[in-house]
């Protein structure tokens, strides 16, 4: 007869492995299902407060070539950096409202930006390489979008202000959620 003690050395054990599994399949494609159920998928903050960001179809997490959808919910008063990025984005407001800032990359900064209401049920696209930023300006509500961008894995150029120049622009790659994933997949090349 095996004793308690015994019995939960080798749960433990065997959970401690299992868990290890699940950590090291995070980025690779090879335990992924063709459906996923969505609330099981990691979602996090990386580092910015009233974010919650979900990769829900990516290129290092899933394997996909050519598109990537993130699910996003921004807190009120919270926001993305003024950035731009060298692909199309297009973007559905499932939940909430805010506000869209758009300027054009076809000067030597962004200059003032276009400021564009969006709401529930709204969609907006991107142009490749213009700088906009993105703000739950509803004080009472949070801000849930589903962003499609193109050219996956996003190198994305961040400004301290629209009247940054471009070539002043700090580039972010691999970006936040996009870290662990492309680190493992170096390191798998070598």
């Amino acid at each position: 007869m095996v004793g308690p003690c015994f019995v939960s050395f080798f749960f433990l054990v065997n959970l401690l492995s299992f868990s290890q599994t699940l950590d090291a399949s995070h980025c690779s494609i090879k335990g992924f299902p063709l459906v996923k159920n969505i609330s099981e998928l990691p979602q996090g903050n990386y580092g910015r407060g009233g974010l919650s960001h979900m990769t829900v179809a990516g290129s290092l997490l899933h394997g996909l070539k050519e598109v990537e959808v993130w699910l996003q919910t921004f807190a009120p008063g919270s926001h993305t950096p003024i950035h731009r990025h060298s692909c199309e984005e297009v973007f559905v407001v499932l939940k909430g409202s805010g506000t869209l800032y758009l300027a054009s990359s076809s000067y030597k900064y962004p200059g003032k930006p276009e400021e564009h209401f969006i709401f529930s049920n709204s969609t907006f696209h991107i142009p490749v390489n213009d700088v906009h930023q993105v703000w739950n300006t509803n004080e009472h509500e949070d801000l849930q979008m589903l962003a499609i961008i193109s050219r996956p894995p996003v190198k994305v150029f961040i400004y301290e202000d629209w009247f940054m120049p471009h070539t002043a622009a700090k580039l972010k790659f691999p970006y936040y959620w996009d870290e662990q994933c492309l680190q493992e997949t170096q390191k798998d090349e070598l």
